[in-house]
């Protein structure tokens, strides 16, 4: 049995401003070593334990979630 990892990305991009901003919440910028914390969260649950990811996120990240994952080699 393998896990189903459900990964929450968005927000207001409100708390680490002026890093993070409504266009690009924190969690897609590149914070450690040149990754975002999304993609650290993606290469997390990449491997045979687990399926690909379900993603809840808002229509206007949907692009930049795609471009992310594609970016570390993953699928979603």
């Amino acid at each position: 049995m393998r896990i189903v990892p459900i990964i929450l990305a968005g927000g207001a991009g409100t708390r680490l401003w002026p890093v993070s901003r409504k266009a690009l919440p924190k969690q897609f910028v590149p914070l450690i070593d040149g990754q975002t914390p999304f993609q650290q969260s993606i290469l997390r649950v990449h491997g045979d334990r687990f399926t690909k990811p379900l993603i809840v996120t808002s229509d206007n990240y949907r692009f930049l979630v795609l471009e992310q994952i594609n970016a570390v080699g993953c699928e979603a």
